[in-house]
């Protein structure tokens, strides 16, 4: 029983190693194994097919981050200062990746929503709904900063989309430019756009 429980959490973790480096479609189940140490066989006791592979990897990712994320924006003090806890919070994620890997990674769901938008509904259709959880998260916390008078009159929903668009785009050109420092101008554009300006430089 102890061996076959190591045996899925190897493969977890191995496929969540190789879709976070590389493209999705290069990666085979063979590679998965090897990576993990298990022969095939294991593999498919576990999982039916890559995809579902995958889209474990991605709700496991997405337990973690949305914990984070809703522990971060849940703190109490001003909706600021929850935000720039935020967005420190992903350059850093970007930072270790660099020194442990060698290289930025970007996020999972960003570069899988690239590959998959028109190839993989299921993973595409998970993918909107994590986006769209991620928006309701921001959202929550821009709501309770409006009402307590933080915020002037901005539509929440659309501020928090564009927030976390910006979080993403910022986090793939990092990516690309293979360097952090391209999110260091998210702090000051998003106070920009909800209004906040005075407060731009306050990281």
């Amino acid at each position: 029983m102890g061996r076959t429980s190591d045996a899925r959490e190897r493969i977890l973790a191995a496929g969540a190693d190789l879709f976070g480096r590389r493209s999705y479609a290069s990666i085979g189940v063979a590679e998965i194994c090897a990576e993990a140490g298990v022969p095939k066989g294991s593999f498919y006791y576990f999982f039916p097919s890559k995809q579902a592979l995958a889209l474990e990897v991605i709700d496991r990712h997405w337990e973690w981050q949305r914990g984070e994320w809703q522990r971060i924006l849940s703190t109490p003090g001003p909706i600021v200062d929850r935000l720039r806890d935020l967005f420190v919070a992903t350059a850093e994620m970007q930072n270790e990746a660099l020194r442990g890997k060698g290289a930025v990674v970007g996020c999972l769901f960003g570069n899988l929503a690239l590959e998959v938008s028109e190839q993989d509904d299921p993973v595409r259709a998970r993918l909107q709904q994590i986006f769209e959880e991620q928006i309701d998260i921001v959202e929550a916390a821009l709501g309770e900063a409006q009402e307590a008078g933080e915020l002037s009159a901005v539509d929440v929903r659309e501020s928090a989309k564009a927030i976390v668009a910006q979080i993403e785009g910022l986090v793939l050109l990092a990516k690309l430019y293979n360097d952090p420092g391209q999110l260091d101008s998210l702090w000051a554009n998003s106070m920009r756009l909800l209004g906040l300006t005075e407060a731009a430089g306050a990281v």
